[in-house]
């Protein structure tokens, strides 16, 4: 079976409306609080990839029922302690980091060992940034030489508050701080770098005893032990992490327009807007509304005649640390030479998608500056690329996967870019939106 796909032919100019699927942070955070909750909960607009299909799996196996039924997901919630904990479980969080460091702090009080597992890409990331503040709680930890998976959590039945700092801006770190935090007596104080905040915000809509207190580069976070959350009706808001790939496509495309719909743009993750609007790319927040406690939009995007460098602000990078592979492109056609700095994050992803970006703009002819943790892109306006180019051997890093595509579509070249099934854990339907873009 041929699982490559070959583009050979730039995109014409487009004016399009298009819809994306539901927000994969929101969708797999559903599926948890879900499972906790008194009762049923259900979902519309549930993303249906791998990863979210992960999550589904693993509260199944600690007892919940799930069933779909007319487009909708319903998850019979069985309380904050009504997990059924069996001997010899095993959880597949396969390829989201999402799934296999937040589970984790609902693990803490298992009175059997769990393992967790998943895919080549997950095993090699570091699972002792979870570990090691869950184990002050008490839960003890077996992770193999390289901190990655396989890993196995002993429980305890007597966790003790803490006081964590969270320096990286890891959002899966304080949301699995958070959910242990839920499931112990007494008051856990978290002092957490600025990241993405889909799980304190739906902490909030629920009424749970949280309480929050935003600095200019912290936020102070106060947990209390969690009696009863109530069932959770929710239609997921489409994913500006999908949607970005779009977005940096109509402003790469001269003469193009884009509007995208019901879009999340909660704060903590349009990064990448801020960024595209200081390059000269047009931008729009239309019929802006909140939603349990998120903030959506439709998002228009028009390009620009020309684009500008950046020398790109690193408080930036938390809210766009998805979408840098993308906002490299921009930077590719921009006139002068951008600077992104402070990014080491990056390389701690599904693929280290810092040398990636870099790589797949030297394929292009683009000049790049790359260190540990920096890049230096030397922007060409005029940049046409006509030869050929083949991606393959990255781990089957979604993002790379579709960056490829959109590059192939504004530059032009020949490019045959293997393993496009790597998109089924994020994206699942990603080509068949490109092609309803080139009709």
């Amino acid at each position: 079976m041929n699982n490559s796909i070959i583009i050979n032919k730039k995109i014409n100019p487009f004016k399009k409306t298009i819809k994306v699927t539901g927000d994969k942070s929101l969708s797999i955070r559903w599926v948890l609080f879900s499972s906790l909750a008194s009762g049923i909960s259900k979902a519309d607009n549930l993303l249906l990839s791998e990863d979210v299909l992960a999550a589904i799996e693993a509260v199944k196996k600690l007892g919940i029922k799930v069933k779909f039924k007319d487009n909708k997901c319903l998850i019979h919630g069985a309380g904050i302690s009504g997990y059924k904990y069996k001997k010899n479980i095993t959880i597949d969080a396969k390829n989201s980091g999402t799934l296999g460091r937040l589970i984790l702090g609902l693990l803490i009080n298992t009175p059997y060992p769990i393992k967790i597992i998943g895919d080549q890409s997950l095993s090699k990331r570091d699972f002792n940034r979870v570990a090691f503040p869950l184990s002050k709680f008490g839960a003890k930890f077996e992770l193999n030489k390289n901190h990655g998976l396989p890993l196995k959590i002993f429980g305890t039945q007597q966790s003790n508050p803490i006081k964590y700092f969270e320096k990286k801006g890891s959002a899966q770190c304080k949301s699995s701080v958070i959910f242990a935090a839920m499931r112990t007596e007494g008051k856990t104080i978290i002092k957490a770098k600025k990241s993405r905040n889909h799980t304190e915000l739906l902490c909030k809509y629920l009424k749970l005893p949280i309480k929050i207190r935003s600095k200019k580069n912290l936020d102070l976070i106060e947990v209390n032990k969690v009696k009863k959350i109530t069932p959770l009706n929710y239609k997921i808001p489409s994913d500006i992490s999908s949607g970005s790939f779009f977005i940096v496509l109509a402003s790469l495309v001269r003469n193009s327009e884009l509007l995208i719909k019901d879009v999340s743009i909660n704060p903590s993750r349009i990064g990448i807007i801020t960024i595209l609007r200081k390059m000269g790319v047009k931008i729009k927040f239309e019929k802006q509304k909140v939603y349990k406690g998120e903030k959506i939009a439709n998002i228009r995007v028009k390009s620009p005649k020309i684009l500008k460098s950046i020398n790109c602000p690193p408080k930036f990078n938390a809210g766009a640390i998805d979408e840098f592979l993308v906002i490299f492109l921009v930077a590719a056609k921009a006139k002068g030479i951008s600077f992104f700095k402070n990014l080491s994050e990056l390389n701690q992803k599904e693929s280290p998608r810092l040398e990636w970006g870099s790589k797949i703009l030297n394929l292009m002819g683009i000049k790049t500056i790359t260190t540990k943790d920096s890049i230096k892109i030397y922007g060409n306006p005029n940049l046409k690329v006509d030869k050929k180019i083949i991606i393959k051997d990255y781990l089957k890093d979604h993002r790379v996967f579709m960056t490829s595509v959109i590059a192939a579509l504004a530059f032009g070249g020949k490019w045959n870019i293997h393993d496009k099934d790597s998109i089924k854990t994020s994206f699942p339907s990603f080509l068949k939106i490109i092609k309803d873009i080139k009709k």
